[in-house]
């Protein structure tokens, strides 16, 4: 099985990390030993089983916590891609909302 890192953004859930992933709860907190999967902590990353990456979209809209880099990394593609795509002059101002082109 392969699998994927991810950084918790605040306001995540257990359950919408696994719906995102295409994976469960159970096998989030099975594979980081989660003592308890009502309490995760933004900023602590995240061995996620999944059999495949995240289809990645052609546009993405920015969540808050967001940068431009851990999108980058969530769709294994370049933040200099993004960066030029977007003409982000500086790419450490996106903001929740913001449309990305991805592709």
């Amino acid at each position: 099985m392969d699998y994927t890192l991810y950084t918790v953004m605040p306001g995540n859930t257990l359950w919408g990390i696994a719906n995102f992933f295409g994976t469960t709860v159970d096998d989030i907190v099975r594979e980081n030993d989660i003592e308890n999967p009502e309490f995760i902590i933004p900023g602590i990353v995240l061995k996620i089983p999944a059999k495949v990456p995240p289809d990645m979209p052609a546009v993405y809209i920015v969540r808050p916590g967001d940068t431009v880099w851990g999108i980058a990394r969530r769709y294994g593609i370049s933040a200099n891609d993004i960066i030029s795509y977007n003409n982000l002059n500086n790419p450490n101002t996106i903001y929740p909302g913001q449309k990305l082109r991805l592709k």
